[in-house]
């Protein structure tokens, strides 16, 4: 019996280029609701339709490129937007959660699943 290894994927240049542009446009995205340019979270429809593709394409491609779906890294720029705003003191949890989107429920049970801590013992963390 003859075994062969598997075969590696190889990326294209446009699978590239669609995924650096998805990261761009969800970076500025991120930044634009962190600094309260923009009061509404888009979805991975929106970004495909900035792309001029479909989302199951935009998905797809993103996790062949980088290993992580599009939702994991909208949730990991999220994530760290969060802990860049709870930083700031001068803005209430209630603040970051509108900012980022969130009711202020849904913003500690977010936040709790992806750091194992809730938003107030982040802040109470960093404070020492």
């Amino acid at each position: 019996m003859i075994t062969t290894a598997p075969k590696e994927k190889t990326v294209s240049l446009r699978q590239e280029q669609i995924t650096e542009m998805y990261l761009q446009k969800l970076e500025a995205h991120i930044h634009a609701l962190k600094t309260g340019r923009q009061q509404k979270a888009l979805e991975i429809g929106d970004f495909a339709n900035m792309l001029h593709v479909h989302p199951i394409h935009l998905s797809a491609t993103v996790k062949e490129v980088t290993g992580l779906s599009t939702c994991e890294h909208y949730e990991q720029m999220l994530l760290k937007a969060s802990q860049e705003l709870l930083s700031d003191r001068s803005l209430s949890i209630k603040e970051v959660a509108a900012r980022l989107t969130y009711d202020p429920s849904n913003f500690t049970k977010f936040f709790k699943a992806y750091t194992g801590i809730t938003p107030k013992q982040f802040r109470e963390i960093q404070r020492g």
